[in-house]
């Protein structure tokens, strides 16, 4: 977590296809998911020219310098998605891309750790690390990154994203009022209208994110801001409910009426000025990793596909691109839920069945790569690859092996994808604390699973 208060607070039927600077694709990407309808870059189809580092652009006369983040699978005939990181007041490009004390689970705001190796990540400086944004500089800035970018990398045009705490929220304000073509969705985290709003009129997807009790940016600038897309979307104007103070909890609401594809969403929280607060507490400097602001916000972004906008609901369990939401795994026989014994983040924890109780080490989400993760950076996992009968079933780091894949079925079995076993409640238990391990399919209860 970040320790810098801020102060200022046509379709083409083809198997990859590039035309000039600008194509479409229908492939396979990362993870199996079919890349459809993808608006290519003159980066595709070759090697990269642009490698994880920073980079320096001329940019207004101006030398500039960003951080870039390429996947580590990076596949040159694959277009990703991109996404910009602001920064606060005060704070640095190295900050949004370290994660602060967080390190890699808070880096670009949790959402790197999210996205494993699905999305290219950028993180400019600001001058005076700041974003004025006087006379459109910072704008320019962003226009020249992604000229760079598109051209030494394979990105899909359809996929761009900003999202930024504070000052870093009032240029993606800026962003999304004056480059609403350009990107699909901005993430506007305790934003004021510091960087301007050069346009305002033209819909793009929006979800802002502000506390009850800030006392940087009051949150009166945070709905004004809202309000704006409100407008521009065509939504239907309201009060969207808001938590009550004190509670430390928040409230997710997402728009009615709003123009097809472009939903704007507002999550007002009861803390102070902050990108990361946690439920149940009141402190600005809580472990980023455990912020729900981390799934809404990536669950926001890549509810859009490149075969066209879609837009489903946001919410304090927010879908999964695969549609799947993000919830407890309860088991048939037990009535018990899949637990993370103390909510422990440790490597190697053994999953047991315990009283559903609605909290994060209970709260599991199917991603489009077939992962069970739980507190987004944690995967559900065979240990040590393991494929016999009696496999103890635990939660290490997401690393995309095929132990860490499941085919969540029809028939309420969930198998592990390398070893075709059944997750099992060891010896038909339904006490809490019976144990999660790997066995040969049965159909009995204690593999059956419900996921609500």
């Amino acid at each position: 977590m970040f320790r810098s208060r801020s102060t200022l607070g046509a379709v083409c039927a083809v198997a990859v296809v590039v035309l000039a600077a600008v194509g479409v694709v229908l492939r396979g990407g990362p993870g199996g998911a079919t890349d459809a309808l993808a608006a290519t870059t003159a980066g595709c189809g070759r090697a990269a020219s642009l490698s994880s580092g920073t980079h320096t652009i001329q940019s207004g006369g101006t030398g500039r310098t960003y951080i870039l983040r390429v996947p580590d699978n990076y596949d040159g005939d694959h277009p990703y998605r991109l996404v910009f990181g602001f920064h606060w007041n005060g704070g640095t490009a190295g900050d949004v891309d370290g994660g602060g004390t967080s390190g890699y689970p808070w880096s670009y705001y949790g959402l790197r750790a999210l996205a494993g190796n699905t999305t290219v990540f950028v993180a400019p400086q600001g001058i005076g690390n700041g974003w004025a944004n006087t006379g459109g500089r910072d704008l320019t800035f962003v226009d020249d990154m992604v000229r760079e970018l598109e051209g030494g990398l394979c990105i899909d045009t359809t996929q761009l994203f900003a999202a930024g705490f504070s000052y870093g929220g009032a240029m993606s304000y800026a962003i999304a009022c004056a480059r609403a073509t350009v990107f699909r969705a901005v993430a506007v985290y305790s934003g004021g209208q510091l960087s301007g709003c050069s346009g305002g009129t033209q819909p793009i997807a929006y979800i802002g994110l502000h506390g009850l009790r800030d006392p940087v940016l009051n949150i009166s600038q945070g709905r004004a801001m809202r309000d704006t897309f409100v407008r521009a979307n065509g939504c239907t104007a309201q009060n969207p409910p808001e938590p009550a103070q004190g509670s430390l909890t928040h409230v997710v609401t997402t728009y009615s009426g709003c123009r097809s594809g472009y939903p704007v969403a507002w999550a007002a929280f009861d803390a102070g000025h902050t990108p990361g607060p946690v439920d149940g507490s009141s402190g600005d400097y809580e472990p980023g990793e455990r912020s729900w602001t981390r799934p809404v916000v990536w669950n926001f972004f890549t509810q859009f596909s490149s075969g066209g906008p879609t837009s489903p609901p946001v919410s304090g369990s927010p879908s999964t691109p695969g549609g799947q939401q993000s919830g407890p795994i309860r088991g048939q026989a037990s009535g018990r839920c899949l637990d993370v014994p103390n909510a422990s983040t440790a490597n190697g924890t053994q999953l047991q069945l315990y009283d559903c109780n609605g909290r994060t080490n209970q709260r599991f989400t199917a991603t489009s790569n077939r992962q069970l993760q739980v507190y987004g950076t944690k995967c559900l996992d065979a240990s040590n690859r393991g494929t016999s009968n009696g496999t103890a079933v635990i939660i290490w780091d997401c690393n995309g092996q095929t132990n860490q894949q499941w085919n969540v079925n029809a028939n309420g079995t969930i198998t592990g994808v390398q070893s075709g076993l059944c997750l099992d409640a060891n010896g038909a238990g339904t006490a809490n604390g019976t144990k999660l391990i790997l066995w040969s399919c049965t159909g009995g209860g204690n593999q059956q699973w419900n996921r609500s």
